[in-house]
Order: structure tokens, then sequence, then C-alpha cells
């Protein structure tokens, strides 16, 4: 009996681990796949558009006057406001290296160029005889600035300093008459010198209805630049025989405000 009772044991204990061996094994759940992180790192293109004003809205012009045979009358000098402001618009080129993905410390350098309305004129009876008039144009600004910011993921806030070009048309007429100016003097030239400022740049997320290519590599900014360009005097001449030569300085300094759109290569 203890026997049969002991084989009974055996069976019912081999017969339910083999019921055990038979049943499905619990899976594993799958590991988590890590979001990727946005870094600004990568290269980028893009446009702007915006408005720029002079800060230095004077004209100085100073001259000896004489009488025909050459003897000097006495100095001959003004000052004349010459406020310019306009539209702006171009594009931009440039490159940033971001140091830790998430949040950090950004480098880079970017490349613009851009059209610029920024003409001023200013015209007034003369005390001496006829009208002075002044003019000058800026049809074109450009910089090659390097960057440094801060990014806070998505946000990245910057300051940008380096060099400056621009195109400029200086246009001076002295006593002018129903003929003729009796002194004019014009020059146009491309002006060299340096811009500063700083700007807060966002990346757009894939689901923005501004974000038309549907990735993470679109950004809009908001950029402020100082440019000082330093002054330019041309001469002032006599138109016909006369004895007199006047010469007017002009001033290159202005600010700009705009708006950009940049596509940025690599999206993460």
């Amino acid at each position: 009996m203890k026997n049969i009772l002991t084989s009974a044991v055996i069976l019912a204990t081999l017969t339910a681990a083999a019921s055990a061996a038979d049943l499905p094994r619990r899976a594993l759940p799958p590991a988590p796949v890590p979001l990727p992180v946005f870094t600004w790192t990568g290269a980028y293109f893009g446009i702007n558009a915006g408005y720029i004003t002079s800060t230095k809205d004077v004209t100085n012009t100073a001259g000896v006057i004489r009488t025909s045979t050459g003897i000097p009358l006495g100095n001959y000098s003004i000052s004349v406001p010459l406020q310019r402001d306009g539209f702006t618009g171009g594009g931009q080129v440039g490159y940033n290296h971001q140091f830790t993905p998430g949040s950090g410390f950004v480098v880079g350098v970017e490349a613009d160029a851009a059209y610029t309305d920024l003409r001023g004129r200013n015209s007034y009876k003369s005390n001496l005889a006829g009208t002075n008039s002044f003019r000058q144009s800026g049809d074109y600004l450009g910089t090659v600035r390097g960057r440094v910011g801060y990014a806070f993921d998505r946000t990245l806030v910057y300051a940008t300093g380096g060099f400056a070009y621009a195109g400029q048309t200086y246009r001076a007429s002295l006593f002018q008459t129903d003929i003729q100016p009796n002194y004019y003097g014009s020059r146009s030239r491309t002006e060299t010198g340096y811009a500063v400022g700083g700007g807060v740049e966002y990346a757009l997320p894939t689901d923005s209805f501004l974000n038309f290519f549907r990735s993470s590599a679109v950004t809009v900014k908001g950029e402020a630049l100082y440019y000082d360009l330093g002054t330019r005097t041309i001469p002032v001449l006599p138109t016909y025989r006369n004895v007199n030569a006047f010469a007017t300085r002009f001033q290159n300094e202005g600010v700009l405000g705009r708006v950009g759109v940049n596509y940025k290569f690599g999206s993460y």
C-alpha cells in the first residue's frame, strides 16, 4: 500500500511539471525607444526682412570763400540733417555647433546680404546764393559675423558681431541756380566697418502649421543689429571757373531690426 501511494505522488508531480512546461512563456516587455533630442548643430540657410534706420543724421560742409583773385574772405560751414530709413530684405547662410544636445552653449558663424532702401535727401535755400542739396543712399548691406548663445532646448538666445560692408552713394550740390550748381561732388563706394547685436531663434515643432517642411529643421528668429561704417568726406568742387572749393562729410551708422526663417540641415 505504501509503495502504491509513493508511486502515485511521484506520478502526480511529474504530470504537473510536464503540464507547466507546456504553458507559454511570459515575454519580457520591449525596451523603451529613447526620444530624439533636438540639437542646433548643422548648416542652415534662410531669408529675412525688416526695417533699417540711420542713427547719425547730420552732414557737415566746410570751405573758404575767396574773391575772384583768390583772397580769402572768410570760412563757410553748415550742418544739415539727413535722416534715412527704409525697408531691408535678403538672405543668410550659416553653421552652428551645440556642445551638448538639449540645452547648452552654441557657437556659430553667419554671413548675410540684404537690399536696403536707405535713402535721404535735404534741400534748402542757401544764405549766400541759390539752393544747397545733399543726398545719401544705401543700396545693400552685408555682414560676416560670429554667434555665441545658449540653447534652452528649441529656443536659442544669442549675441553676434563681426565684419560689415555696404554700398553707399553721396551727392552734394552747393549754391544751385536755375542753370546748374556752382559746386558739385559725388561718390559711390563700398564702405566697411563692423556690426554687433543679438537675437532669439526658435525651432518649430513638426506639427506647427508654420513648419511647412513638416520636420524639426525649420526655425524662426528675431534679430537687432547696430552697424558702424565710419564717415566719408567728398570734395565739392566748382562746376565752372571759380576759386572756391568745399568738402562735405557724411556719416554711416545705423540700426536694423528684422525677422527671418531658416531651414537647418539635419533635424537632430
